[in-house]
């Protein structure tokens, strides 16, 4: 019998939904995949510290590091510390470093790269670009004391003292000099941090990308790639186009990964998303595929995600961590939908019934009778 579930509308009437969705394949990427793939990993709270959302965040460790082991399982690189594991937004420097550790740890033969920013310093105190460069230093070496790679985040305090685009130019220049392996850079758009607005030294897309190609082409022996993260394949496009042969494009875009993924004639992106937490299953499945040459099954598993990762990621955009660990809760990784920073709150209930529909339809319930069970728990608490 096909299993349905009651989901209310906007204005609280009931229907009843039935699932349909075949859970995907397990699906173990090889070792030389057809794409590097990353998922940027979300954090799981601990739901019985007694410390108030606001404060430091309460993190179990274990369940955090447990959905680790699945995304390595995978044959997933794991992007550590990043903006969907709630940094500087729950999860500060001191948190953070305690996560790369432990994953580093746990799992000492995995791709991992660990986002290293200046987040421990307030952006409204800092008056100098060498104050920027020192805190980067700082968490420069803090990362690689324990043998960490390094995804080098965008700057909040950058952005408060840089007065062109020759400030970037300097900061990274040092920066990278520090580099002991190869690190991602990472453009990070102001829909995901408002703070980033006019990164690289401009609001002009086209300046800021002059900044960038300088930044890339001066210090090309130490960069592996640039992630960027604006919600626009053209840009991603025009700069994957220009990269220097040797350096890497990874699509940050949420909205258009099947496409920059799978690529064109003039080229190609990997991947390193936030949306690769709640699609793993999917992004191991179809970029098998793709290696095996399978294009058409590679487009058939990740084009109808599409409409999830936009829900997931609709503004404002930088509340989307709270659909990642509402899936990661339906899927069974955590035990309860409770986020650092007290994040669970920051979505109304259609956006998850919403995410529960377009998950299930994409085989992403990984049980759905489990699932169906939490989201009527979740309709109860609401009182539907």
């Amino acid at each position: 019998m096909a299993m349905k579930i009651a989901l209310p509308d906007e204005t609280g009437r009931m229907t009843d939904y039935v699932l349909t969705g075949t859970p995907l394949p397990h699906t173990v990427l090889p070792r030389d995949p057809a794409r590097i793939v990353y998922s940027a990993a979300h954090v799981v709270a601990d739901p019985f510290s007694a410390a108030d959302p606001s404060g430091q965040a309460a993190v179990d460790w274990e369940k955090t590091l447990e959905f680790r082991r699945y995304l390595a399982g995978l044959g997933l690189g794991i992007a550590e510390a990043m903006d969907t594991a709630q940094r500087g937004m729950g999860m500060d420097w001191p948190r953070s470093l305690e996560l790369i550790r432990r994953t580093r740890a746990e799992l000492p033969d995995a791709l991992i790269g660990n986002g290293c920013g200046t987040d421990h310093l307030d952006p409204a105190h800092v008056t100098s670009v060498d104050q920027v460069i020192g805190a980067y230093m700082e968490q420069v070496e803090a990362i690689q004391a324990v043998g960490g790679r390094l995804i080098l985040m965008a700057s909040r305090a950058l952005v408060q003292v840089a007065k062109s685009g020759r400030d970037y130019e300097r900061v990274y220049r040092t920066v990278l000099a520090g580099c002991e392996q190869k690190v991602i850079l990472h453009w990070l758009g102001e829909m995901f941090d408002p703070a980033l607005d006019g990164y690289w030294g401009s609001r002009d897309f086209d300046v800021a990308l002059e900044t960038v190609l300088a930044i890339i082409e001066e210090n090309r022996a130490r960069i592996d790639g640039i992630k960027i993260s604006l919600l626009d394949k053209e840009k991603e496009i025009i700069l994957r186009r220009r990269l220097p042969e040797g350096v890497r494009m990874y699509t940050g875009d949420d909205f258009n990964y099947p496409e920059l993924i799978a690529g064109d004639g003039q080229g190609f992106s990997h991947a390193l998303l936030g949306i690769f937490d709640p699609l793993a299953a999917a992004a191991s499945y179809a970029v098998a595929k793709l290696g095996e040459g399978d294009v058409a099954a590679f487009h058939a598993a990740l084009d109808p995600t599409v409409p999830l990762a936009r829900l997931i990621f609709r503004a404002p955009t930088r509340f989307y961590k709270t659909g990642v660990v509402f899936l990661a809760w339906l899927n069974g990784f955590q035990d309860h939908f409770i986020m650092v920073n007290g994040a669970q709150a920051m979505r109304p209930l259609p956006y998850f019934t919403g995410i529960f529909r377009l998950a299930d339809g994409c085989g992403l319930l990984r049980d759905p009778e489990r699932a169906a069970s939490r989201m009527k728990s979740l309709l109860a608490l609401y009182g539907a």
